[in-house]
């Protein structure tokens, strides 16, 4: 699931900025972009994260901006007059060499002082902004969440729709099934008395068990009412998880193999251009509700 959360505060020692994202992962990936000098605090914002997410791809970014000593621009003296006596040593072997200029003093490492801070404070901030910018990437994912949730449920609503207009065809299905072995039998047994005279020939008991068997296994080629029973019993859980909520990611892709499995059967057992055109319908279904699904938790 997609998700965006980005939360500034202003502690003691500066400014301190989380900020979280996530676009659409079957499992959890979490990166991090934090600064060498803060990597201490990485374990925690971790532990955080897994806490109350379990899919995505997840990028959280921190960044703090430290206060100079006294809040405003303050020089490290003794810094700076080390650095003179050692330019002046520098330039009394080597003449020739060029004085450091105003800026490159500036970005010295510790020439402007920084504020202290320790780190039980920074870490205790961290924290502190960290559940503030959680729940509402939280907020953002459930709101994304409510609608992946009324699209999935429209498209349970259409495949049940679709169960309930090829249910009845099953009778006339089964009608025309008998029409045709009726067909074939009488077809069958006038081949045979036709033969009789030859020899060798089947017997009418014989012809009547061959005629049997194709009947049979005809009859289980063209039954479909056990998987749309199951299909309507899946459908009716997937409309149920969905309606529970909670963690419904990994369960609904078990209920989505179960309903391709099912709209499948139905398409390879079917006898008659509705059936089929039917299963084409659920499969398109299932397999836009299965791209959505992978990416809920």
């Amino acid at each position: 699931m997609t998700g965006y959360a980005i939360t500034t505060h202003e502690t003691t020692g500066g400014t301190l900025t989380i900020e979280i994202k996530s676009v659409n992962s079957r499992f959890l990936d979490l990166q991090f972009r934090i600064n060498d000098d803060l990597r201490a605090v990485e374990p925690a914002l971790r532990e955080a994260i897994m806490g109350r997410i379990m899919r995505g791809k997840v990028e959280c970014r921190l960044s703090f901006g430290r206060k100079t000593a006294g809040g405003g621009q303050a020089l490290n003296a003794a810094l700076l007059n080390s650095l003179a006596d050692l330019q002046r040593e520098v330039r009394r072997q080597f003449a020739d060499a060029l004085p450091l200029s105003v800026n490159e003093l500036l970005r010295w490492p510790g020439v402007i002082e920084e504020a202290e801070i320790g780190q039980e404070t920074l870490q205790a901030d961290v924290a502190a902004t960290m559940a503030v910018t959680l729940n509402a990437f939280v907020e953002s994912r459930t709101r994304e969440g409510a609608a992946l949730e009324t699209m999935l449920l429209s498209r349970v609503e259409q495949m049940e729709e679709i169960v309930q207009k090829i249910t009845p065809l099953i009778p006339k299905v089964v009608a025309q099934f008998q029409q045709k072995a009726t067909e074939r039998l009488q077809e069958a047994l006038g081949l045979a008395l036709q033969d009789s005279g030859n020899s060798p020939s089947l017997s009418r008991d014989e012809v009547i068990e061959r005629i049997r068997q194709e009947v049979t296994l005809y009859g289980i080629r063209i039954d479909v009412s056990e998987e749309l029973t199951r299909l309507s019993a899946h459908l009716t859980e997937t409309r149920h998880i969905l309606k529970k909520g909670g963690q419904v990611g990994k369960r609904l892709d078990f209920m989505m193999q179960e309903l391709n499995r099912e709209a499948n059967t139905i398409g390879s057992k079917a006898s008659a251009k509705e059936l089929s055109d039917a299963s084409m319908a659920m499969k398109l279904l299932i397999e836009q509700m299965r791209e959505q699904v992978q990416n809920l938790e």
